[in-house]
């Protein structure tokens, strides 16, 4: 359980949280910690406090690799027989190795938000025990990665709950990350999806771990960032740590349109650029939307680097080597061929002809 560890600030430099032009990185909006969690208040209703420019879509990509990338997606799209064919292999795809046993264990169980949506084994995140609150080294996480298994891309993860808020500061600090992409509200439908594992204001401590909410801005009615400074109270250390947190994507279910979702993946890589560490994703699950967002950014990254050739089954294949179910639903599967096709087309636009 956090306790609050008073109003003062991380005990550190304020480090490089992107903040909105125009605004000290001291404002936020105090109305939002109470709305954003509600399933009721839609964000139209609350008033944005800036105004952010649409990121330029940038690529390494080739106008002829652009157009047989964008030819391949919407013969999927327009193929329903095939789109259904690649969904129903996926969905009989057995990943090798696939125990899940630590996960499962007694007294790990407590620690999985839903029973079936668990790690395997080999490449959960490992905490240093000694450093946990409850001297354990589980946490229902998994490393995935692209081309180097050396470095993870990103952490997928459950959105945490009251008694794993702890263990998941503890991950953000151990692994280096200053990105966190949160792709769930708090409650839907009067429905629990993830604990507030952050300060509505100030400070609070998470067994070693103070978190200070520096800004909370909206961008617009999809998405809102925060910024945090991340003590270790052992050892005086302190970071900077953003949030973005995606409003607009219905448990089970895909956004209303792929731009909002492609302008705020633009905004996410944008702050994390240049960084080694992995971004941790987490909707509620840390299987549907989470293996949705990051199957969407790692095709859309290899293209960046000019790949040539784009398998978005074999790909997701591949992060469900390292996180079961990643991708749960054949819509959601759909849904990240229209943002691949959205973002090629966007791409295409942009080079010069």
């Amino acid at each position: 359980m956090a306790s609050k560890a008073g109003e003062g600030g991380g005990g550190g430099t304020k480090g490089d949280a992107p903040v909105p032009h125009g605004h000290a990185p001291s404002q936020r909006v105090s109305s939002l910690s109470r709305d954003s969690d509600n399933g009721n208040n839609s964000p139209s209703s609350r008033s944005s406090t800036s105004s952010w420019s649409e990121e330029p879509v940038t690529s390494n990509m080739d106008i002829s690799t652009g157009h047989m990338v964008l030819s391949y997606m919407e013969d999927h799209l327009q193929n329903k027989d095939r789109l259904e064919q690649e969904w129903i292999a996926l969905c009989a795809y057995e990943a090798e190795p696939c125990a899940t046993t630590l996960a499962l264990q007694p007294e790990n169980a407590t620690k999985n938000r839903y029973p079936d949506c668990v790690p395997y084994d080999h490449n959960r995140v490992v905490l240093t025990a000694h450093a946990n609150v409850n001297g354990s080294d589980f946490m229902n996480a998994s490393s995935i990665t692209d081309h180097d298994p050396r470095n993870p891309a990103y952490i997928a993860t459950q959105g945490p709950l009251d008694s794993t808020a702890a263990d998941f500061w503890q991950m953000v600090w151990e692994q280096g990350s200053v990105v966190i992409v949160m792709l769930t509200r708090l409650t839907e439908n009067g429905h629990a999806f993830c604990y507030r594992y952050w300060p509505e204001e100030g400070s609070e401590l998470y067994h070693i771990y103070e978190v200070h909410l520096v800004s909370e801005h909206i961008w617009c009615d999809d998405y809102l960032v925060r910024s945090f400074y991340l003590k270790n109270v052992r050892t005086g250390e302190t970071r900077t740590v953003t949030q973005f947190h995606f409003l607009s994507w219905p448990d089970s279910g895909i956004p209303a349109s792929t731009k909002a979702l492609l302008e705020f993946r633009r905004k996410v890589n944008k702050s994390y650029r240049g960084r080694s560490c992995p971004i941790i994703v987490h909707c509620s699950d840390g299987i549907g939307r989470t293996g949705t967002y990051c199957l969407i950014d790692m095709v859309l990254n290899r293209m960046a680097k000019g790949a040539k050739e784009i398998d978005i089954a074999a790909t997701c294949e591949h992060i469900r080597d390292q996180r079961p179910n990643m991708v749960k639903s054949k819509v959601q599967f759909e849904f990240v061929l229209m943002a691949v096709a959205e973002e090629v087309h966007a791409i295409l636009k942009a080079l010069p002809q």
